[in-house]
């Protein structure tokens, strides 16, 4: 078993999207958890906020200010989303180990005992999967449907019913840092990485005003970026749609032959044939589509922009403002 330092920093990383009515009594309930705990002292809290309109900024500053030397805040120069602002998070963290979590209510930092308690025992991730959700009916059968294809279809083990909310060690961290890609999907890359991984069941709680800030744009990106970067399901399932259709073409012309060859019938099958040129339509049109999928990734990744841009930073040291880490940067410095 790997020994864990016993003075451990911990590094607390939660993305913001206009949760300034919330953002306070998400930052108290956490510091109440590292009282009970008896780290605060040994902690950071890293608050990046991915583009908030509304009064987000100003009550973050408030709270570097409250709780100077703990509580600290990235500002993006606007919404570049949830794995990019984690992204940011992770570059500026500095503890052994970092937890990322949402700034919404939904994940309960109770956890945090049972996460670095695994943690000192030698996991290097230790992931909640998610139990009784509170969203919609709908919701709910959408992320179980996706959780399941996704772990299916994925070319590594991605556990099921598991998010963003997890306890990271350092080595992990660093390793994260190294993969390049801009439309990142976090789960899977933690999951990519490797090392010792455990997951803990951990009952999800409702949103502090029952409006997710994530629409059905922002959710579907998300499951295309899990999708198309850790599988290749989609283009095997193409495959296997043309030489099915080649068969069945195959058929088709048989059938023809024996009633022209051998029975003299006329084969009038009109509407037929246009069922089976819309249908073999779709399937082609869909496939084009799924390859662009893939060649838009890729033309995102040859254009090597950087995945986020620091406005500015609170909290921290004057040198490091306005400063930003790419995983792209030899040896990741800052520019």
């Amino acid at each position: 078993m790997e020994n864990r330092p016993i003075n451990y920093k911990l590094s607390i990383v939660a993305p913001v999207y206009n949760e300034g009515s919330y953002i306070k009594n998400f930052v108290s309930e956490i510091i109440e958890v590292l009282d009970e705990l008896g780290i605060t002292k040994n902690s950071e809290i890293i608050l990046v906020n991915d583009g908030s309109t509304d009064e987000t900024e100003k009550h973050m500053d408030t709270l570097t200010e409250t709780y100077s030397g703990l509580v600290y805040a990235i500002h993006l120069a606007r919404n570049f989303g949830q794995a990019s602002a984690i992204t940011a998070g992770l570059h500026y963290s500095s503890g052994d180990c970092v937890i990322l979590m949402d700034a919404d209510g939904q994940d309960d930092p109770k956890c945090f005992s049972k996460f670095i308690e695994l943690w000192k025992n030698g996991y290097d991730v230790i992931f909640a999967k998610r139990a009784n959700r509170k969203e919609g009916i709908l919701f709910r059968f959408c992320t179980w449907l996706f959780y399941r294809l996704l772990s299916i279809s994925a070319q590594i083990p991605i556990p099921i019913d598991a998010g963003t909310y997890a306890l990271i060690d350092r080595k992990v961290i660093e390793a994260i840092k190294l993969c390049p890609e801009r439309n990142r999907y976090i789960p899977g890359l933690r999951s990519w990485v490797g090392f010792k991984q455990t997951g803990i069941v951990v009952e999800r709680r409702a949103r502090y005003d029952s409006k997710p800030r994530v629409g059905f744009r922002g959710l579907w990106t998300l499951a295309m970026n899990a999708f198309f970067s850790f599988s290749y399901v989609p283009l095997f399932f193409f495959r296997f749609a043309g030489v099915g259709s080649l068969l069945l073409c195959f058929v088709l012309i048989l059938f023809a032959l024996y009633h022209k060859l051998i029975t003299g019938l006329a084969v009038t099958a009109w509407a037929s044939q246009l069922i089976s040129i819309s249908f073999f339509g779709g399937i082609n049109l869909i496939g084009i589509a799924l390859l662009g999928e893939y060649i838009a990734r890729i033309y995102d990744e040859v254009k090597q922009r950087p995945l986020y841009i620091c406005a500015r930073t609170s909290g921290l040291q004057k040198e490091n403002q306005s400063k930003i880490n790419s995983p792209d940067d030899e040896n990741h410095d800052k520019i």
